[in-house]
């Protein structure tokens, strides 16, 4: 078992920055790929950004990339989301996720665990 735990949320106004943390614990986690989603009030959940246990695959939403930054420290079982420049389309619940193996996968479908998820407002 894996427990994520999410923070770093708010409100903040466009063009400004937050950085999301997942604090993970449980099973071994620098073995586990992470990813970033969210969801929007009446939408499904959408991939945002993944990263493998090496740190060495990232990727990322076409909506985010060059905005968000995702990183690891398995040192400290914690992965993070740099969110700059953001848009009111941000807005949304995110949510970390620890996949089944050691990869970076964009579908929700290959993550087992699952954080409670963090609110991020951004006003106009």
């Amino acid at each position: 078992q894996v427990q994520l735990v999410e923070s770093g949320g708010g409100l903040v106004q466009a063009g400004d920055s937050l950085r999301l943390s997942c604090a993970a614990s449980g099973r071994t986690f620098s073995r586990n790929g992470m990813g970033w989603f969210r969801q929007a009030p009446g939408k499904e959940r959408e991939f945002v950004a993944a990263i493998s246990w090496s740190a060495t695959s990232t990727y990322y939403a076409d909506s985010v990339k060059g905005r968000f930054t995702i990183s690891r420290e398995n040192a400290k079982n914690t992965v993070y989301l740099q969110m700059n420049s953001l848009k009111p389309e941000d807005t949304a619940v995110y949510y970390c996720a620890a996949a089944s193996n050691s990869f970076a996968y964009y579908s929700p479908t290959y993550y087992n665990y699952w954080g409670q998820g963090t609110q991020v407002t951004v006003s106009s």
